[in-house]
């Protein structure tokens, strides 16, 4: 029987003390793919990560690394990047400390992968991009709502052509995070300080642009209204602070082939719906419902036939009629999944199609979003080209 090869990849984990860090890109990933036995090349060969773990608070990163069962942890990052045993620099920090860390990463040959909104103007977003190119690394951004199993059900559905074309799209993303006063807050303070890089805008219209341009139409054109609803929070020590940034989004878009987008971000709503993300997909054909684990159909003949009569209790029961679509694979972890995808393109040059350019693009909606706002008016996005 053939001995495994194991390629081992050092990968540096900087900003893992973080919410995401920990639960997506840890817990449920990288400790997963390590349980399984790494990531399967073939019969004879697997990838193995190697992390370490890094931040800016030691008693933290301990503690995170003994509950994740990692031996590795270091404040040092500087000296991880100048050490040639990590292969990966990985970035999960706030915004707005994201480029001067994946800069120096680049520039030290590192391969990087890291979460989004890779920086805070497009300009910077699309320098990482040309300084990685340039530089001959691999690049990847998060990109993970592609990998949920009910995006993937439904790009099954769209792909089976039973929806025919698509016209429309109306998505409603969101919670309510409770303030800090008398229930602690769902997400970190930093969230809603426009001066930490917080907004609702820069945050969820960076997940909103791969959605559309992959499973939609490439996003043409922007008209963006946001709010700060809540304007005071208590942050983790209970401190009370003014609300800087955006905490809802209610943005409409034109997309290549007459399709429209509508969603609405919240983080100032309550959930009356299927799941936290729901998205309302109607085709020439056929509609589907589409949340993060479930995706619903109904076909052109199933299609009921309402008559609009207010004066008399609807005899449709208009949850009835649809079918749920079970997909035809198992379905992991969406950060696992891509995390996976990332490793095998860092080691055996597999095609990954999210790099640093799709984080720009995702970054420029946001700004154009943003812009939409100030102007109140449409605002065209001009194309960034072809991730090379």
């Amino acid at each position: 029987m053939s001995e495994t090869k194991t390629h081992r990849v050092g990968i540096i984990m900087n900003g893992v003390t973080g919410r995401m860090g920990t639960n997506q890109h840890l817990l449920r990933s990288l400790v997963p793919i390590m349980q399984q036995g790494g990531v399967k090349i073939s019969d004879t060969e697997v990838i193995m990560p190697d992390p370490v773990l890094t931040g800016r608070n030691p008693d933290k990163l301990q503690k995170i690394a003994k509950q994740a069962g990692v031996e590795k942890w270091s404040t040092d990052v500087d000296s991880l990047i100048a050490d040639d045993s990590y292969g990966v620099y990985f970035d999960a920090q706030t915004t707005d400390r994201r480029v001067p860390w994946v800069t120096k990463a680049i520039e030290a040959g590192k391969h990087v992968y890291c979460e989004k909104p890779t920086a805070m103007n497009v300009s910077d977003a699309m320098a990482l991009y040309e300084l990685a190119e340039k530089a001959g690394v691999k690049h990847g951004v998060v990109q993970d709502k592609l990998w949920l199993p009910g995006l993937m059900k439904f790009k099954e559905v769209k792909d089976s052509g039973l929806l025919g074309d698509i016209l429309s799209v109306r998505g409603e993303f969101g919670y309510w995070v409770f303030e800090g006063d008398r229930v602690p807050a769902q997400r970190p303070s930093w969230n809603y300080r426009k001066e930490d890089g917080g907004g609702i805008i820069y945050d969820m219209l960076c997940h909103w642009r791969y959605v559309m341009d992959n499973l939609f139409g490439e996003v043409k054109a922007v008209s963006c209204l946001g709010a700060t609803h809540i304007k005071k929070r208590w942050d983790e020590q209970g401190n009370e602070y003014e609300c800087t940034a955006d905490d809802a989004a209610y943005a409409s878009f034109q997309l290549a082939g007459d399709v429209i987008a509508h969603f609405n971000s919240s983080w100032v709503t309550r959930v009356r719906r299927d799941d936290l993300l729901t998205m309302l997909v109607d085709g020439t054909e056929g509609s589907a419902v589409v949340g993060l684990r479930k995706c619903w159909v109904q076909t052109y003949e199933e299609t009921p036939c309402p008559v609009w009569n207010p004066d008399v209790e609807n005899p449709i029961d208009f949850y009835d009629g649809w079918t749920e679509f079970e997909g035809r694979q198992e379905y992991q972890n969406a950060f696992k999944t891509e995390w996976e995808l990332f490793l095998k393109h860092v080691v055996c040059d597999s095609p990954f199609h999210w790099g640093l350019v799709e984080g720009a693009k995702g970054v420029q909606l946001a700004e154009k979003g943003l812009e939409s706002w100030a102007k109140r008016a449409w605002v065209d996005i001009p194309g960034l080209g072809d991730q090379a």
